[in-house]
């Protein structure tokens, strides 16, 4: 009885630190896409889409056999930056901004295209 005891204590921390090692070995980047459209909701689904596609690539080029995409405040991306060097102006932001699980997605009116929305997400894998 007594060994069966210090069996199970022993096989209890042996999985307890490959649960530890497996939390190590997963590793994660951020993540933003910009895109614009002729409408809101264009240019959100776009640029969560391409945000998706960024987090495919990334998961392809690290090898990570599981991907897990959390929503990630960012800044809105202006495309001219010669015309906003110091990002998005207040007035130009559009409320509420998307917040799902897997996506932030901040969106205000472009300087030559109606609505850019720019997409944060932090992509997680190993």
């Amino acid at each position: 009885m007594k060994s069966f005891l210090i069996g199970g204590v022993f096989g209890l921390a042996m999985l307890i630190v490959a649960e530890i090692d497996a939390a190590h070995a997963m590793s994660c980047q951020l993540i933003t896409a910009t895109h614009s459209a002729r409408s809101w909701a264009s240019a959100a689904e776009t640029s969560q889409a391409l945000a998706v596609q960024t987090a495919r690539n990334l998961q392809r080029a690290r090898g990570w056999s599981t991907l897990t995409l959390s929503a990630y405040a960012v800044a809105g991306d202006p495309f001219w930056k010669a015309v906003r060097p110091h990002g998005v102006p207040a007035k130009a932001k559009l409320s509420p901004d998307i917040v799902t699980p897997q996506f932030y997605t901040t969106c205000f009116t472009g300087v030559v295209v109606p609505y850019v929305c720019t997409t944060g997400s932090s992509a997680c894998g190993q």
